[in-house]
């Protein structure tokens, strides 16, 4: 399959944004002072795990999505 040039730098950008966004994320959810992602014993909560699990799901996402775009748009800068 072939993509167009604006669907490669889509898919790479898309990457690109799903790492910057969910490492602020967990940055901000190891710092919480809330007391959402840790309890008064400093554990992890069930809050804590699961949005751990939904970032790391995101970075394959975004890494996958990523590559098919870089992929993407090292072949189409080889062809013109």
């Amino acid at each position: 399959m072939k993509l167009s040039r604006p669907v490669s730098w889509f898919l790479l950008a898309f990457g690109v944004w799903s790492w910057v966004i969910w490492i602020t994320f967990i940055k901000n959810l190891v710092k919480d002072g809330s007391g959402l992602a840790f309890d008064d014993a400093g554990d992890p909560t069930a809050y804590f795990w699961v949005h751990l699990t939904l970032a790391v799901v995101s970075f394959v996402l975004g890494t996958v999505v990523g590559g098919i775009g870089l992929r993407s748009v090292r072949t189409l800068r080889r062809t013109s």
